[in-house]
């Protein structure tokens, strides 16, 4: 089995800029994977994001519900952001629980990073768990429309198996915490 570090080394590529955006860039890899095969590949570099798993003082978890376009529908989500240039990614946790649903927290802990695309997407998630949270005024970015509300983890779960939560990360996050953070009195089975 190949190590990370040395699939890493071998696995370098002629690069060439497709599009360059406000938040991402696509570039088109010319290289010889660790494996030997030779393959173009485009891919989208992303700096990474921060997702939040925000826990009120009786357990309930805070969600955003936004207009999404590349769905074309209004999703439930963990509160979001990209990393800026200079931020670290509990920097930008920090941020955008502020900016998205108004709430503070004065208690932080790094779950677990991903990749949620990792097939064309060289983005990072990073999630945080944010507890100690406390209420104030949101302040979304000009073109976000959010609305928050919190949800016992029985009513999330419900929601997650009929389909009512879509989203990737919010997946994630919530399922993460249920199955392995969670303390045990919210892990019960609710029919």
């Amino acid at each position: 089995m190949t190590s990370k570090g040395s699939a890493k080394s071998r696995a370098r590529s002629l690069a060439e800029t497709v599009f360059q955006g406000r938040v991402f860039t696509v570039r088109r890899h010319t290289l010889v994977e660790p494996g030997g095969v030779q393959v173009i590949r485009e891919i989208i570099h992303h700096n990474g994001s921060a997702v939040i798993l925000p826990r009120l003082s009786d357990g309930r978890i805070v969600l955003i519900r936004q207009f999404r376009l590349a769905a074309r529908d209004f999703l439930w989500e963990l509160p979001a952001g990209s990393i800026d240039a200079g931020e670290t990614a509990r920097q930008t946790a920090r941020r955008e629980l502020e900016e998205e649903t108004g709430y503070r927290s004065s208690q932080w802990r790094k779950l677990v990073e991903f990749y949620p695309t990792p097939g064309f997407l060289d983005e990072r998630m990073t999630l945080f768990l944010a507890e100690n949270v406390r209420p104030g005024a949101p302040r979304p970015e000009a073109d976000e429309r959010i609305s928050v509300r919190s949800f016992a983890m029985a009513e999330l779960l419900r929601m997650i198996s009929t389909g009512k939560i879509r989203d990737g990360k919010t997946l994630v996050g919530l399922l993460y915490w249920r199955q392995f953070r969670a303390p045990r009195a919210e892990v019960i089975h609710h029919a």
